[in-house]
């Protein structure tokens, strides 16, 4: 295994409120290969876009509690001055964000905003910096960039907007890109485009990939490897074959029968999970996710209501973590939850 380009550890984003400490990452790490490409999945509120937050220095001068480390290509990120991390934040590390409607400015047009980008880290002229803009456009195919350059963000539809916010991330060739829910309220056609753009790109730049989402499809479609978060916390890290295949942790279990299978019985329901996510002001003890679980029982001394399951190893494939007190999820997993989510499977070799 090569080494890793990205090293996060024992990451903590914590945000003091009168009613207490959210918190909203608590104890994350995880590794990333230089061009590769990791799917963060999981509910709303699980951590994702906060953890990913962090590695962009967005809570610096704010009253966020940040601790751990956040190491790409040795140097500790959480250690730099904000002179330093200002000039890293755009060059080495960029982030599209969710919504393009709102991250975009809208009293200027998309080509300014594209080329003050690429103004910052280089030292161009207006004029050269225009025609970077003009070929980064072109590069997510934009159709006649050197006229829509002058265009404003609302003269964009949602798939348009979404790759010029990506045509910005990749202005200044980042080592690392990280992409938060990139294909969130577009169709289905304009996802599927916009997957394709990123997997041609990151093969033309080589940059390593964070891709955060609630959709499985879009991570089984992108990603290498695939880090499964609930409250705050990694509960499921390995290749996305492992995860697909031999999920080890209930809550991915959940994820996993949420969603149709598109070669199964089509009147075969679909599994939601149930409960609600828990409060990052006062989360369950133990295994913050037994109040859902439906496999708590199958835990002697009711050790999931009392202690934190550690993120390991549970099956023979060293690189698969999961954190869970079961000691067969295997068994549960291909006996009990296979069946229901998957019935035309069940047999199959």
């Amino acid at each position: 295994m090569s080494e890793a380009f990205l090293s996060i550890r024992d990451l903590k984003v914590h945000f003091p409120t009168t009613d207490g400490i959210v918190k909203a990452t608590d104890g994350l790490s995880y590794d990333l290969e230089k061009g590769k490409t990791l799917g963060i999945v999981g509910e709303s509120g699980s951590g994702k876009s906060v953890s990913s937050s962090a590695i962009m220095g967005l809570y610096r001068g704010t009253n966020a509690q940040v601790s751990g480390q956040i190491i790409l290509e040795g140097s500790d990120l959480l250690t730099l001055t904000d002179s330093e991390m200002r000039d890293m934040r755009g060059k080495d590390v960029s982030m599209i964000f969710q919504d393009p409607l709102s991250a975009m400015h809208p009293y200027y047009t998309v080509g300014n905003q594209i080329a003050e980008a690429y103004k910052v880290h280089n030292d161009v002229s207006k004029k050269a910096a225009r025609s970077r803009a003009i070929e980064m456009l072109d590069r997510v195919g934009i159709p006649q960039p050197d006229r829509r350059v002058d265009d404003y963000p609302h003269q964009f539809s949602g798939g348009m907007r979404q790759r010029a916010m990506i045509a910005m991330g990749l202005i200044n060739d980042p080592k690392l890109l990280i992409a938060d829910e990139p294909t969130t309220a577009l169709d289905v056609t304009v996802q599927a485009q916009i997957l394709d753009l990123l997997q041609d790109l990151q093969r033309d730049f080589e940059a390593a990939v964070i891709i955060i989402t609630h959709d499985l499809g879009v991570v089984a479609e992108m990603a290498d490897d695939v880090l499964v978060m609930y409250a705050g916390r990694a509960v499921e890290y390995g290749s996305n074959k492992e995860i697909f295949t031999q999920p080890q942790m209930p809550y991915t279990w959940g994820l996993l029968s949420s969603i149709p299978d598109v070669t199964g019985d089509t009147d075969v329901p679909l599994i939601p999970i149930p409960g609600n996510p828990p409060s990052l002001l006062n989360p369950p003890k133990g295994c913050a996710f037994h109040p859902r679980c439906p496999h708590r029982d199958k835990v002697p001394d009711g050790r999931c209501a009392t202690e934190l399951p550690e993120l390991l190893a549970q099956g023979s494939v060293p690189t698969h973590l999961s954190r869970c007190h079961l000691t067969d999820p295997d068994r549960v997993y291909e006996q009990e939850v296979l069946p229901m989510i998957a019935p035309d499977r069940v047999g199959e070799s």
